[in-house]
């Protein structure tokens, strides 16, 4: 057995999860080493198992997480971590929120190789101009989207009340938490959590930043396409 299959394992024992879906693991970290279309510099299976699966699998320690039926990721890309948490979870239905075209044919294939057909969709739009999935969710998830303002500007209206947004973000600056915080206040956001994670030996500066929706968002939201970078809320107030 090499070191990417030992650590499979390892990590499904640990997230307590069942055979079919370290099989559908395997076959995810197969697609990402060989397929081309995979929008991820990663391109081994021993590196992959580390920087993607278990990144993403880290965040299974949460109960939002674990108990979340109806999930979006934003800007998936590559498809992480939505696939690893849609294998992972097999209550959960997953959106992959992705308007680059060439990203998505990998998806559908990565979709139907590890038999996620029934449980997921991909969405083709960006998040600012995705109106069926307003109001529709309980849980938001990205990873290195964007900064923390713009991740709660993307994620605020796709949110049910009560429903949760968990950003997968590095060392948060003292201006990027404290936007993040502004954002926070104008969505109708209260970010609850900045928990620090170690998904594998020597992983530094990853953190898992959870923000609660506690009010209905202001009806200006979502604002147009490109409006969230342009103008972020985060912005520190004019003097």
């Amino acid at each position: 057995m090499n070191r990417a299959e030992a650590r499979l394992h390892e990590l499904a024992a640990k997230h307590d999860l069942a055979e079919t879906a370290v099989a559908h693991a395997r076959r995810l970290l197969e697609l990402w080493e060989t397929d081309e279309l995979a929008s991820t510099r990663v391109t081994s299976m021993e590196e992959a198992v580390d920087q993607h699966l278990s990144d993403s699998w880290v965040a299974l320690e949460l109960d939002v997480i674990r108990s979340a039926t109806r999930a979006a990721d934003l800007g998936t890309g590559a498809g992480i971590p939505a696939l690893p948490l849609a294998i992972a979870l097999p209550g959960l239905r997953m959106a992959l929120v992705e308007s680059v075209g060439r990203r998505t044919v990998f998806l559908e294939r990565a979709i139907e190789e590890c038999g996620l057909e029934d449980r997921t969709q991909i969405v083709a739009e960006r998040a600012e101009g995705w109106p069926e999935g307003i109001g529709q969710h309980d849980l938001i998830t990205s990873r290195a989207l964007a900064t923390l303002d713009v991740v709660l500007e993307y994620s605020a209206p796709l949110l049910e009340l009560g429903g949760v947004s968990v950003a997968w973000k590095a060392a948060l600056s003292t201006e990027e938490r404290e936007g993040g915080f502004r954002a926070a206040e104008a969505l109708g956001m209260e970010i609850v959590d900045e928990i620090v994670v170690e998904p594998f030996k020597g992983a530094r500066e990853r953190r898992l930043v959870v923000a609660k929706k506690v009010a209905e968002t202001p009806a200006r939201f979502p604002r147009r396409e490109g409006m969230a970078k342009k103008k972020p809320l985060g912005a520190p107030p004019r003097r």
